[in-house]
This record gives structure tokens, C-alpha cells and sequence, in this order.
């Protein structure tokens, strides 16, 4: 069996140690693997014995990895998995360091999630259904997922909704009710809202428009068909294309009709 003739320290890393038979270089290990295998210059090893130092070390050099990987920000053990997969370690070596990362709490599923849908709700205003996507792709358990989402009310979830809403039908003060209800619903959608949930929010909304924000606003939109329009089309065919596009809007029939009078005494 060979026997330990010397111990270097690692020049590049300090907390890693040489092993050298015969003052030959063998292989090397993490300073804990060498303290827990006792390992000094004129031990004898087996066969079996290095094997496991090397299993052991591995385990040892994944764990780090993951922990400078952890160093960044949280994660949940399905990234980390993932990021020590591409660094192609095996799964034995990877399911080992996952359970000493638990056993000293770097790791902590559903702090991690209860973490992260705050941080989706209150920098981004995710509804639910984001957030469980978001959960999903980090390989959170799925009653996991729904045990934490099931802290995200609907009063909460309709606070967000609304808040949301309403910056959207400023922003848009420009359009018609018709759009802007149709920009609140894509927005909400995508944010993650049910259905159920985005119609109570636009109900609660003022989005009728009197006349004279009526007459600002068809102007705007119908000068913009007028000239993109004008280009191929002139007299009846013109004003039908017009009168087409602000229906399809949502513009009103008599507000269409005053503009597209208005805009023929202009043309005279």
C-alpha cells in the first residue's frame, strides 16, 4: 500500500494540500478532508481509503462552489443543483453537498420563496401566477409553491391590481375607454392576474370621457390615420379607412362623425 512520503500547501489556494507517494504527486484535497482523514506524511493508504478522501474531497470542493455561488444572493436548491451539474460534477457528489449546504442552513427552500414573491410583489407587482412560474423554473416543490403563494390575499393581490390600473389609465389618458381597458387587462395579464381579479380592478375606474377629451383625443388618433392613410387614399375611400380605424378604437359613432365633418371643411 502506498505510504505518504509529503504534504504540500496549495501555492494558489492556501486551504488545499498536495499528497505526494514516493515524492511523487498523487492527488489533492480540501484542509478539512485532510484533518478528517488524519492525513500526515507516513500514513499508509489502501486502495479503498483514497477513493473515498477523493469521493470526500469532491464532495468538498462542490460544496464550495456552492457556497461562493450562494454568496451573491439566495438560491434555492434547484439553481444550485443546476450551476454544480454544469460544472459536471456527479449527481452522487452533488446530492451530498446539497445535504451539508441544509445541515448548516445556506439552503432553505421556502425561505427562499417566501423571499422571492415579496421581492416579485413589491418591486415588480407580480400577480400570483408569475410568481408561480418564477417558483417553477427554479425548481421549487410544487406544495411548496402553493403553501407560500397561499400568503398572497386576494385584498392584496386587488391593492397591486388597482395601483397598477390606474398608473396605466394616466399614462394612456390619450386613448379611448376601449384601449385603455385593453392595456390594463394585457398589463395584468402578463403581470400574473386572474381574470376575475383584473375585471374588479378596471370596475372601480372612472375611464369615461367628457366631450371636450373626446374631441382632444379623436383628433389625435384620427389625424394619425388621416396621414398614414392619405398616402394611397383620397376623398370617400379615405374618410371609410378613417371612419374603420376609430372604430375599431372604440371611438363613438357621433364623435367619429363630427371629427371626420371637421376634418372634410379642413380639406375644402
Amino acid at each position: 500500500m502506498p505510504i505518504i512520503s509529503k504534504i504540500t500547501q496549495g501555492k494558489k489556494n492556501p486551504e488545499r494540500y498536495n499528497i505526494f507517494f514516493e515524492d511523487k504527486y498523487a492527488f489533492s484535497v480540501d484542509e478539512a478532508v485532510l484533518v478528517r482523514y488524519q492525513l500526515t506524511k507516513g500514513k499508509e493508504l489502501d486502495q479503498w481509503t483514497i477513493e473515498e478522501i477523493n469521493f470526500e474531497d469532491e464532495i468538498r470542493k462542490a460544496y464550495n462552489k456552492a457556497l461562493y455561488y450562494l454568496g451573491f444572493r439566495m438560491r434555492s436548491e434547484g439553481e444550485v443543483r443546476q450551476k454544480l451539474k454544469e460544472k459536471e460534477y456527479g449527481e452522487a457528489v452533488i446530492d451530498e453537498a446539497i445535504k451539508k449546504l441544509y445541515t448548516h442552513n445556506f439552503l432553505d427552500d421556502q425561505q427562499f420563496s417566501e423571499a422571492l414573491m415579496r421581492t416579485q410583489i413589491n418591486s415588480s407587482k407580480k400577480g400570483p401566477r408569475a410568481i408561480q412560474q418564477d417558483m417553477q423554473k427554479r425548481g421549487i416543490d410544487k406544495q411548496m409553491q402553493k403553501d407560500v403563494l397561499d400568503s398572497y390575499s386576494e385584498e392584496e393581490q386587488l391593492e397591486i391590481a388597482k395601483g397598477l390600473a390606474e398608473k396605466i389609465a394616466l399614462k394612456e389618458k390619450m386613448k379611448t375607454p376601449s384601449q385603455i381597458h385593453q392595456k390594463i387587462s394585457d398589463t395584468l395579464l402578463r403581470k400574473g392576474y386572474n381574470y376575475s381579479l383584473i375585471k374588479l380592478a378596471i370596475e372601480e375606474l372612472d375611464l369615461e370621457k367628457d366631450e371636450d377629451q373626446w374631441t382632444e383625443i379623436v383628433t389625435e388618433q384620427g389625424d394619425k390615420l388621416w396621414r398614414k392613410h392619405s398616402n394611397k387614399l383620397t376623398g370617400y375611400d379615405l374618410k371609410s379607412k378613417v371612419k374603420q380605424g376609430l372604430y375599431q378604437k372604440g371611438f363613438p359613432g357621433e364623435v367619429i362623425n363630427e371629427y371626420l365633418d371637421k376634418k372634410e371643411l379642413e380639406n375644402d
